[in-house]
């Protein structure tokens, strides 16, 4: 899989609520590094995203995709997250390192 079609399935199943897909799309190793903490490994963000997060119920709109130059390698993503009401909660870039599998991910919010 491209690591743009990663990153589009990744969104997908988060939105999903779909975490074994989820899972699957990630390195066992995978580290997320948000401006509020960092998640070590592909079970805890798991975990995360199902049990800790405030929301669930939010949609990721993403306003563009950048793909990589060569085909692969690091995918930079810019949207923001809605609400189930549709009000925006907040703007995001989100860069992934992907080949193959997701193995990083560097979210910036505004």
């Amino acid at each position: 899989m491209k690591p743009t079609d990663l990153v589009r399935a990744y969104y997908r199943a988060i939105d999903a609520g779909e975490y074994e897909d989820l899972a699957d799309l990630l390195a066992e190793g995978f580290v997320h590094d948000r401006p509020d903490r960092t998640l070590d490994g592909r079970d805890r963000f798991v975990r995360f995203m199902r049990e800790e997060r405030p929301q669930t119920d939010t949609t990721h709109v993403l306003d563009q995709v950048y793909e990589p130059v060569d085909g692969e390698g690091a995918v930079a993503v810019r949207g923001r997250l809605e609400g189930a009401d549709g009000d925006v909660l907040f703007g995001f870039v989100d860069v992934f390192t992907a080949d193959g599998e997701i193995t990083r991910l560097h979210t910036y919010t505004d």
